[in-house]
């Protein structure tokens, strides 16, 4: 490999139990991604909700940062939505941070 690539690529160390969560967190997903795909689960929640469940004050952080989007359907009255897989994948991002 030249050089240039060999900088690139960094050692990382994770203890058993960081990779056991990673694991859980990616089979969480994936289990979300399968359940929306067969209209299981809703694939969108209302802004209030996003709020309630994870702060309002990380949610609009998130949302000013470009990492979520929250969407209007419609009309002056219409309510927002945020995407669920977009939100989570977020939530859950900033807390396996935390591990590493």
């Amino acid at each position: 490999m030249a050089p240039f690539f060999m900088d690139l690529f960094m050692e990382i160390q994770i203890t058993v139990y960081i990779l056991e969560k990673l694991l859980a967190e990616a089979a969480e997903m994936g289990g979300r991604i399968a359940l929306s795909r067969i209209g299981k689960l809703r694939p969108y929640m209302k802004k209030a909700e996003a709020y309630r469940l994870y702060g309002r004050r990380n949610v609009e952080n998130w949302i000013a940062q470009g990492l979520i989007t929250a969407r209007k359907d419609g009309g002056h009255s219409a309510s927002w939505r945020i995407e669920w897989l977009e939100i989570e994948s977020v939530f859950k991002a900033k807390n396996l941070i935390r591990y590493l």
